[in-house]
């Protein structure tokens, strides 16, 4: 069969079902009609392409997958550094984004977000955000993979008024856009302390009747599981599953408060966790037990959160956070190895965020979203483990190709004319809302 593109590479990671842990060597990757036809030996290759891609000096794997994140807040970059939580969010991130966020905030801040994501790996990003159809139509515009969490809150901001509100928009976001590649609509319960009950129980009831992802912050803080026991007698992972909302659609982002309580509830439930640690270090949040989740055969993604508290939206960086953070919560070594956090990076932010049987892993069948890191560089030298090299260097800066749906959208490490993103005007666009935003 003739395909559209063959891309030769020195190392392919497939981290598929049948090659899980394993590299291959010296293989070629068939892309046809956006998706993979086949991974065969370029020596032995039973097909020919329009167009074919040497990377001599390259791995080729699936592009990361950002479980987790606030694409927009990329215009509140360093605005408001080294606080804790609860004051960075109540004197400065809310007040902040009452005053700015609009259409046109989200629509640029989401365009800096993807642009940066791009040239790091990631083929697929979630989003967590207000005015979700200007972000969706950013992803839509550049060709990357994009899964849109309408939030959904108890109270006002600038977006909606209420719960009901809120998931009217939400409802309005997926109706416009389910159809469109590459986008997939889900529901956006910010946390426990913001949404009561019965909004809960409807995004429930409206995620199984739409078959739809819904991702939620919980157990972030101390506070947030101490006043939730004051409030109600119950840790919040205990609320939620009384309430059936935790089921194998949900996605649970940081959980760094954890007790065998609710390790068995997320067993119960079937629910994913994201990791995102390099945010939850910068708040001070605490840290997520990955080692432990994992032996208990929970699936972990991972995630960047917003460049307001991260601050940057690198998975790569997550990877090696995540993996040297593990060791030191666990007080083991062994824990968390580089295959894992990669794992963690693609194919366990995959199946978090409802979309495994499309991306996270390279197999025939799948939508062809890969990547290509050069491995010859003086970082990565010299090379004893691929994966070791991916994980523990800053490999991110040397990821030089990207596909979406077999679509090219970074070459040679620049971004390609499609994305329809300039790097020179982004910059520019990003100073000019610094400018505003910091004179008031």
């Amino acid at each position: 069969m003739q395909a559209d593109i063959q891309i030769n590479a020195h190392w392919v990671a497939p981290l598929s079902a049948s090659h899980s842990r394993t590299i291959l060597h010296n293989q070629a990757v068939f892309v046809k009609d956006g998706k993979i036809l086949a991974i065969q030996d370029q020596h032995a290759t039973s097909h020919e392409a329009d167009q074919v891609v040497e990377l001599n000096d390259h791995i080729l794997l699936p592009g990361y997958v950002n479980a987790h994140g606030h694409a927009a807040m990329s215009l509140f970059r360093g605005l408001a550094d080294d606080l804790p939580l609860m004051t960075w969010l109540n004197q400065h991130i809310w007040p902040a984004e009452g005053r700015w966020v609009s259409e046109e905030f989200v629509h640029q801040g989401t365009r800096l977000a993807i642009a940066e994501m791009l040239k790091c790996g990631t083929t697929s990003y979630a989003d967590m955000y207000f005015y979700p159809q200007s972000g969706v139509q950013a992803a839509i515009d550049s060709g990357i993979r994009n899964v849109s969490f309408t939030p959904i809150l108890d109270f006002p901001t600038n977006f909606a008024q209420n719960a009901d509100d809120y998931i009217d928009k939400a409802l309005a976001a997926h109706k416009q856009f389910h159809n469109q590649p590459r986008i997939t609509l889900g529901l956006g319960p910010h946390a426990p302390y913001t949404v009561s009950d019965e909004p809960l129980k409807h995004i429930t009831m409206l995620a199984d009747q739409l078959d739809i992802p819904v991702q939620i912050h919980l157990h972030e803080t101390a506070f947030e599981v101490a006043q939730s026991l004051e409030q109600s007698g119950k840790r919040p992972t205990q609320r939620l599953a009384e309430l059936g909302f935790l089921t194998e659609r949900v996605s649970c982002v940081h959980m760094t408060q954890i007790s065998d309580d609710d390790i068995q509830i997320l067993q119960q439930s079937g629910a994913s966790v994201v990791h995102c640690p390099e945010s939850n270090l910068k708040l001070a949040s605490g840290f997520c037990p990955t080692a432990r989740l994992l032996s208990k055969g929970i699936n972990l993604g991972l995630g960047t959160d917003g460049a307001a508290s991260n601050n940057d939206l690198n998975i790569q960086g997550e990877m090696k956070t995540a993996a040297m953070l593990a060791k030191a919560v666990a007080e083991d070594a062994a824990a968390l190895p580089a295959w894992q956090a990669l794992e963690m990076a693609t194919i366990g932010s995959a199946k978090a965020l409802g979309i495994e049987d499309q991306v996270g892993s390279l197999e025939a069948g799948k939508q062809a979203d890969l990547q290509a890191v050069n491995l010859a560089q003086l970082g990565q030298s010299p090379l004893y483990d691929p994966i070791s090299q991916l994980v523990y260097t800053d490999s991110s800066r040397a990821t030089e190709y990207v596909w979406v749906a077999g679509k090219a959208l970074l070459e040679k490490g620049q971004l390609t004319e499609s994305t329809g993103l300039d790097e020179q005007q982004l910059i520019a666009n990003a100073a000019q809302w610094q400018k505003k935003i910091s004179q008031h």
